[in-house]
């Protein structure tokens, strides 16, 4: 066995049992409350701890330079505060990576100016603001940066983010359609096995400095992504894409709540264009107990999923909440191309729901609203705003940041990493109680697995 913490824990992943089933039970979750095809990606555990000490975009002591570090690595914040990337992503190429942004003194870790790409595997990052932004930018003029996406990785987890003002997408899960020659070697090329949970995604801008003019664009999931997780999110103010799924994609998506999407929430769309010499391939998606409620912006009966494209879908919905801005249905299914393209209803899920807390649709939007986003406990102006809008049927799509705010600007607070008051598996705090943090999360606010995960039980 080897005698280093972090190759110890290599060796035991690689061990496993070969059956995925095997491995995912012998696995802890990646922390209480983890879910999906990645519950179990070990991230940086048993790696080197890093401290962030700096605000600086780069240079020793940065999240950049601890992000670039090769190695298992789990990177703590004893600084909190805004890091200014200027207009440059952030690129996350080195597999093993626990990002514990809830490590931070409050007001914690808000990153302005940058998205950032995960190109690689076994990540976890929870509670990181990620305000994109035009940042004055003329409009078309290429500034075109996800706020968050992932690039054929997989394992990955994000985890309690607010993720906000994206040019391209502000949550997404993409990668090359086609790598191999098969389906499975497809799927197994791009990006698979990715979790999204009890994030904020809000406020893509719509005509910005993208190349292609309008953009306010929620999620893409990119052709033959795969194990793709949206677990209690919120979606506010993005035109399209809430999310989309492209050609042979899969998606599971659970008590999230999408506000005010503007020409389409959920969408399914093969094209013809981009598999030209290659068979179609049927998507999936599975959605249970979700809320779509229409907003100022929101067209007339748009409806909760609309196919468009050439290729087929399977859909499994269930209990699932359609409404407008008054509170009156909406239809649940429509189109955006008069094609071929089948809708199959599936009698039963199309990918495994054991291990959620499943909440009935009519409790899901106050659920949600309480725990969606970065550091719950603590937020910044932006996120009650968003939140606070939602709640009240407010807002709207917006083109640059500074027609609803700025970028914020907070004063710099440190305060030391104690390893010890941490359960350095999980980046839990043992004491229950977060930094910044007066008292504990509400009980009523948590899934049943974080209640039980707090209590002992």
């Amino acid at each position: 066995m080897p005698k280093k913490p972090w190759l110890a824990a290599l060796f035991l992943a690689f061990a496993l049992p070969a059956s995925p089933a095997l491995a995912a039970d012998a696995a802890p979750l990646a922390f209480p409350g983890a879910v999906g095809p990645a519950a179990h990606t070990i991230g940086g555990r048993g790696g080197q701890i890093l401290r962030v000490t700096t605000l600086a975009a780069d240079g020793p002591g940065s999240l950049k330079a601890a992000i670039e570090t090769p190695g298992p690595r789990i990177i703590v914040f004893e600084v909190g505060g805004v890091i200014d990337m200027g207009r440059q992503t952030i690129s996350v190429t080195h597999p093993f990576l626990t990002i514990a942004g809830q490590t931070a003194p409050g007001p914690g870790i808000t990153l302005i100016r940058t998205g950032i790409d995960v190109k690689t595997h076994d990540v976890v990052i929870r509670h990181l603001r990620i305000y994109t932004g035009v940042d004055g930018q003329p409009k078309r003029s290429g500034w075109e940066a996800d706020t968050f996406s992932t690039v054929a990785a997989h394992n990955v987890i994000v985890d309690h983010c607010t993720l906000m003002w994206g040019i391209d997408e502000n949550m997404s899960a993409s990668g090359p359609r086609f790598t191999g020659n098969s389906v499975a070697e497809w799927r197994a090329g791009t990006s698979h096995n990715i979790t999204f949970s009890n994030n904020l995604a809000a406020e893509g801008l719509a005509d910005a400095s993208h190349p292609k003019g309008e953009h306010s664009k929620g999620s893409l999931i990119h052709d033959n992504a795969t194990g793709i997780v949206f677990y209690r999110n919120v979606w506010a103010h993005n035109v399209e894409r809430n999310p989309l799924i492209k050609g042979g994609g899969q998606a599971l998506m659970i008590n999230n709540l999408i506000y005010n999407p503007q020409h389409r929430a959920v969408h399914y769309n093969l094209m013809n264009l981009e598999w030209v010499g290659h068979d179609y391939v049927t998507g999936q998606i599975t959605a249970i107990g979700n809320v779509m409620r229409g907003g100022n912006d929101t067209d007339e009966q748009l409806p909760f999923l609309m196919l468009g494209g050439d290729g087929d879908l399977e859909y499994y919905g269930k209990d699932n909440l359609h409404v407008d801005r008054h509170g009156a249905a909406l239809p649940e299914f429509g189109r955006y191309g008069e094609t071929q393209a089948k809708l199959i209803r599936a009698k039963a899920p199309l990918a495994p729901v054991g291990g959620y807390t499943i909440l009935p649709v009519r409790d899901v939007e106050t659920s949600v609203l309480s725990t969606a986003g970065a550091r719950p406990w603590a937020r910044d102006a932006d996120e009650i705003r968003v939140l606070f809008f939602v709640a009240e049927g407010r807002g709207q799509v917006i083109d640059d940041e500074q027609e609803v705010s700025a970028y914020p600007k907070v004063k710099e607070v440190r305060a030391p990493f104690v390893e010890g008051d941490w359960d350095l598996a999980t980046m839990e705090p043992k004491s229950g109680i977060y930094p910044g943090q007066t008292a504990p999360l509400p009980q009523e606010n948590l899934s049943a697995r974080d209640r039980a995960s707090r209590t002992g039980n």
